[in-house]
Order: structure tokens, then sequence, then C-alpha cells
């Protein structure tokens, strides 16, 4: 039994110490944004917030997650009216979709660490992610977009 905080709320999940965060974010507390990719850490699909800092969540270990806190998709807004998910939206970013969670979670990073970010912070913020639609050019815009309407203190 391991507790963590996921989105605010407190859980104790009965998994084993090697389950994936992922696996525990998806099968033990039904939270579905995240997405299984590779499964190794490279496409970035499964990342999630811990502090503000992007983090796989398939590289983080149940027996490494216990006693931290972690914000997924569904935490960064009750209603999806967060500025990166707005933004996402009217770039009309997403084709699949597939990828989007975690590119949206990782520019929610490179937003708290460079509220103003350049083309060259955002393209190497988001290069280790796969998306194989490469709505890239998309995203850049709405990353731009988000950091003109995000407030300071967002996630």
């Amino acid at each position: 039994m391991i507790t963590l905080g996921i989105n605010g709320t407190t859980h104790q999940v009965d998994v084993d110490d090697d389950t994936p965060l992922l696996w525990i974010l998806r099968d033990a507390l039904g939270l579905t944004g995240t997405k299984f990719g590779c499964g190794v850490g490279v496409c970035g699909s499964c990342t999630v917030l811990e502090n503000g800092e992007a983090v796989r969540a398939c590289q983080v270990a149940a027996s490494v997650a216990a006693g931290r806190s972690f914000t997924t998709i569904e935490g960064l807004s009750v209603d999806g009216m967060h500025p990166c998910q707005k933004a996402w939206l009217a770039e009309e970013v997403a084709q699949c979709g597939f990828c989007q969670p975690g590119m949206i979670m990782t520019a929610c990073a490179l937003l708290k660490k460079h509220p103003q970010p350049s083309d060259a912070e955002i393209d190497s913020a988001m290069s280790d992610l796969v998306c194989r639609c490469g709505t890239y050019p998309r995203m850049r815009k709405a990353i731009h977009r988000a950091a003109a309407e995000m407030p300071k203190n967002a996630k």
C-alpha cells in the first residue's frame, strides 16, 4: 500500500513497488488522460507534473511515487479552461490527439520556468516528445498564446 497525492487529493493504492505511476493513474485511479505510448520514457505521452516539473509517469515506480504529489491533465482545471488547454484548442493543435495530454503538461512545465519562452526554448522543451501527426508548429503557436494568458501563479 502506498500513499500519494494526485491532483490535490491524497490516495492510497495497493500496488507492487515496481508498478509505474502511469498504471496507478490509469488502472487504480481511473485517470485515463495520461497516455501509454512507448513505456520507456521516450515519447512523452505519459507526462505529468511534479511540483511544476514534467516527469514521465511510465518511469516513476510506485516505491518512488510514494509520498509525492503529481498533477495530471485532469488536474489542470476542472473545466478544461487552463490557458494551455484553451490555447491548444484555439490553435487546433491536436489531430489524432493521443500525445496531446503529455504535450500540454510539458508546455505547462516550460511556462512555469520560462513565462515568455522564445521559439528556441519552446523547441528545446518539446524536442523530446513524439507527435506522429507533426503538429509542432501549432504547438509553438499555442505555447506563445498560453504564455500571453497564463497567470503568474499557474501550474
